[in-house]
């Protein structure tokens, strides 16, 4: 598979979201020019991050709303059930677990679990919260393609190894720590006090 930047993906995501609107509305057609307002970015951008991918659109026409957004699911892998699993049942692990957002997109959480006694038992939109002792053996019988972690930060790195020796190859972190994970293993790692000091450093930088 040739290699797509990032930055292509993300913008691919955004696309997907105006499509889904249009066709909420019931509009048919969307033109280069709308993703492109939409998207904060150029037509000629969003015709060469579509061309990646294929011939899609008919000059003067624009594009299928229903045909393109099949078509960039099937690119970011949208088209299947992913299931998720959840390890820390705390504020962001049970905004998480809450989030609607993640059916819509076809991830699908399928256990949450934590340490603390007080949390497992719990139901988060109908998940209950389990043990943390008992993730090993339902990483394998739940079928789980994903981890999400949010957990304490010097957790994290214990929690990225267990999961990857039982064969996650997908992983989330929400924990403010550095981690690293085995080669064939994607990690990606959402920090979110150093978003808002890059927010911050923009607003600063414009006073």
């Amino acid at each position: 598979m040739k290699h797509i930047a990032e930055s292509t993906v993300r913008r691919l995501s955004l696309y997907l979201r105006f499509l889904e609107d249009y066709r909420r509305q019931g509009l048919e057609t969307i033109s280069s020019g709308d993703l492109a307002s939409l998207g904060g970015t150029t037509s000629a951008q969003v015709r060469k991050d579509l061309s990646f991918f294929g011939s899609f659109g008919t000059r003067g026409l624009g594009y299928s709303v229903s045909a393109l957004s099949k078509r960039i699911r099937e690119i970011l892998g949208l088209e299947r059930e992913w299931r998720v699993i959840i390890v820390g049942a705390g504020k962001i692990g049970a905004a998480l677990a809450q989030y609607e957002g993640f059916g819509y997109r076809g991830f699908k959480i399928v256990g949450v679990y934590d340490v603390d006694q007080a949390r497992i038992g719990q139901s988060l939109d109908g998940v209950i919260v389990k043990d943390q002792q008992e993730l090993d053996g339902d990483l394998k019988s739940l079928k789980a393609d994903i981890v999400l972690i949010a957990v304490p930060p010097e957790a994290a790195q214990p929690l990225v190894d267990r999961v990857t020796k039982a064969g996650i190859r997908g992983v989330l972190n929400f924990a403010p720590a550095p981690l690293h994970a085995p080669a064939g293993v994607t990690l990606r790692s959402v920090d979110m006090a150093l978003e808002l000091e890059i927010l911050s450093y923009a607003l600063a930088a414009k006073a």
